[in-house]
Parts: C-alpha cells; structure tokens; sequence
C-alpha cells in the first residue's frame, strides 16, 4: 500500500513537470493577442506592426520605427454547457505583452520582437480524462498554456518585407523507480527507496511571413505556423520483495505512460489590408487550419506485473491489463474568415482615437460524435469591438508614442446535438452549446 502511494505521488508529480516548461497555445487564433488584434477579431495579418505580428506575420514587424514595450491583461470567461449545464471549462485570463527593436543591418530596415502570454492561474496544466468522458477539447486546458516566440524580418525591397522566427514548448521523458521490501506484517519495518528523473526536451516550431505592400493600397500577406503539442512520457518500475512473515515473494510491476496534448495545428494564412483610404484600414484574412493531424489526447497505457512464486507456493498473477487503444478523433480541416476594420479619428495634430470591430467564423473541426468519444464542440461567432487613444511627442522623456487600447469580444456558439449509435453509451446523446465573453487592455510605449 505504502508503495502504491508513492507510485500515485509520483505520476502525478511528473505530470505536473511535463507542463512547467515554455508552451505554444491556441490564444493568439483564439482571442487575440493584444487589444488592438482582439478588437478586429485576428484580421491583422497584413496590417500589423506591434508586438502582435509576432503571431499573425512578422514580416510586419519590420514597418516599427521605434523601440517599443507593450503590456496589457486579457480575460475570457468560457461559459460552455453540456445538456444544458455548466461543463466546468476554466477561464482564460492573463497578461500578455512583448517587445519591437527596429534598426538597420546592411543598410536594410530589419526588426526583432517578441510575444508572450503568461496565464496568471499557473503556468499551465492537464486534466486527465476517461476516452468516453464528454470534453470541450478546443477549450478546456489547451488555451491555458504559456505562449512565447521571438521572431526577426526584414525588408529587402522597397515593397517586400519578410519575417520569421520560432515558438517554443517543452516536452517531458520521465522515469520513477522503486526498490526494496515491504513488510506487510509490520509496515512500518519496510524498507524503500525511491528514484525520480525527468528531463525538459525543447521542441521548436516555426513562424513565417512575407507582406507586399503599395503604398496608398495597402498591403498583402501570407503567413505560416507550424503545428506544436506536448509529448509527456512516463516510466514507472516497482521492485522487490512481499514479506510476510518468514515468506518472501520477489515481484516487479512495470508501467509506460505517453500521451499527447495541447495540439496547436499548422496554420496557413492570407492576409489583405485595403488603406485606399486615409485613416481607413478594412482588412481581411483566411486561414487554412491542419486540424486532421489532430492526435487523441488519451494516454497510451501498458502495465506489467511479474511474481516469483516461493517452493511450494503457487502464486496466481493476475493478467496484464490490455494496452489502452485511443481511437483515432478524425477531425476535418478547416477554413477561418475573418474581416477587421479600423477607423482613426485625428484630434489636433498629436492625438488619434481608433476605433475598431470585427468578425471571424470559426467551423467545428470535430466530427459527429456517435461512436465512443464525445468532444464537445461548435461552430463558433466572434463579434469584437474596441478603440484606444494615441498620443504622440510627449517632449524629451518621451518622443514616440502612448497607445491605450481596450477591446469587447463575443463568442457565441450554438447548440450542437450528439446523437450516439449505442443505446447504452456511457455519455447517450447530448447537447454542446454556450458564449465566451472577452475583455481586456493593452498599453504600448514607443520611444
């Protein structure tokens, strides 16, 4: 008993591990990153030059002149419902901000920036789950994750401007081990050792872009994200002796543990910008998403149990459990539109006050869910307003320029009927549905 307690602390313990690391996140797709990108719903691909473009194309990086700091704070509440009652999905909530340092190399503008997103509940975490039990997948702990990349563009060409750089998460490879007697007649005599190891391997995935821009047009974009999760991998072995009494049964209970989670797909993006007119920005982007190389998040489970039976003592080992079989999820790829526009009202010659809104429809990847598994999911509808302030040439200590941005967002995804093929499903038919509503402000500093 004693061993097996200590077996439980410790898978649970490098679960925890698996997660401490750096991790790419649906945030910047899903509600934004930054005021500005949120309020215009992610329709910022060929038109944005803050610490934004990291996510949607840092080929526009390139386009700061100066030195800037961003931060702000972002909160979603998920209110999703399964047969019309709360499923229980957590918050997303956090600061997000990031860094643009423009200069010259070789006579060429170039940029460096970097994004992050920090959520305040921890920096992230796993929840463990049945293969049948209901779960909003898209939701439900995939966007609590840290989100961090660093990219650098360039511009070759008076009109050409590409950028690119990494995102980066952690993946874990554990092992716990257990070793010596226990004593079931006097438990408190046992004598065990135990050994833990794990090990942070950095995964990598790249950021792309490219932007051609006409002056008085505007600007076209495309840009590329490649696919991310998090491997976990555990090895748990349990050696040594029963006693009981003046008999000792050797024994040795080995177990392999590998699942995957936080699947963030590759993405594929075209972006348009259409700056006609002054102060006008509309813009308008499609995304391709890799969802069908979606991996089934149930964990790939094989125990082991060897008895060495004493003379004259027959032993009856119980059999190894059979491996559990995660059925493939099968979802579709997709494609994402979303329209911003952006309106800038002058006041004097130093202060602007944008304005913003925006739209993007999102289809459900998952498929009809009749057979065992039940992810949650629906056709999503972002509606996001926003403005901000923008003073400029405060005087020597601050030459640039002051930007406050806040921003409103509405997400609502209507109901969606499961119907099982199975009478006795462990989940029968069911019901998805519900609203994530979104706020959150931004301040930028440019020097």
């Amino acid at each position: 008993m004693k061993a097996s307690r200590q077996l439980g602390l410790a898978v649970g313990a490098l679960s925890a591990l698996g997660w401490l690391g750096p991790a790419a996140a649906g945030l910047p797709e899903s509600y934004g990153m930054g005021s500005r990108a949120a309020a215009m719903a992610g329709a910022v691909g060929a038109d944005a030059n803050d610490f934004s473009a990291v996510a949607y194309n840092p080929a526009g990086l390139v386009e700061a002149r100066r030195l800037s700091l961003s931060a702000g704070y972002t909160l979603n509440r998920q209110e999703l419902e399964s047969n019309g009652r709360d499923a229980g999905v957590d918050d997303v909530r956090g600061v997000v901000g990031g860094v643009v340092a423009p200069g010259k190399i070789l006579g060429l503008p170039f940029a460096f920036g970097v994004a992050l997103y920090l959520p305040d509940s921890g920096l992230s975490f796993l929840k463990a789950r049945r293969q049948e039990a209901p779960r909003w997948e898209l939701y439900d702990t995939r966007q609590q994750l840290l989100f961090l990349a660093a990219t650098l563009a360039i511009r070759p060409l008076p009109w050409l401007e590409v950028g690119g750089g990494l995102g980066y998460l952690s993946a874990t490879r554990g092992r716990f081990a257990i070793r010596g007697t226990a004593n079931l007649a006097a438990p408190f005599d046992s004598s065990l050792e135990h050994e833990v190891d794990a090990d942070l391997t950095a995964v990598r995935y790249p950021i792309l872009g490219v932007r051609i821009r006409r002056a008085g047009y505007g600007a076209v974009g495309v840009a590329y994200r490649g696919s991310s999760q998090l491997d976990l991998q555990l090895a748990a072995r349990l050696q040594g002796l029963v006693e009981l009494g003046a008999l000792q049964v050797p024994l040795v209970y080995a177990l392999e543990a590998r699942t995957f989670s936080a699947f963030t797909p590759s993405m594929l993006t075209t972006s348009f910008s259409f700056q006609r007119f002054q102060r006008l920005h509309v813009n308008l982007d499609l995304s391709w998403v890799h969802w069908s190389a979606y991996e089934s998040p149930v964990a790939r489970i094989t125990a082991q149990l060897a008895i060495v039976s004493p003379p004259g003592l027959a032993v009856a080992v119980p059999a190894a459990p059979s491996p559990t079989l995660p059925i493939a999820p099968q979802f579709r790829d997709r494609i994402v539109p979303r329209v911003g526009v952006e309106w800038r009202i002058p006041f004097g010659a130093r202060v602007e006050f944008p304005l913003r809104g925006g739209y993007a429809y999102e289809a459900s990847p998952v498929p009809d869910q009749r057979g065992r598994t039940t992810y949650l999911d629906a056709d999503r509808h972002v509606f996001a307003l926003g403005a901000g302030v923008a003073v400029s040439k405060l005087g020597d200590v601050l030459p640039g320029t002051l930007r406050l941005d806040v921003h409103a967002a509405l997400s609502l995804l209507p109901i969606r009927r499961i119907f099982k093929e199975n009478p006795a499903d462990f989940v029968g038919d069911a019901t998805a549905s519900g609203q994530i509503t979104g706020v959150g402000a931004n301040a930028e500093v440019a020097f």
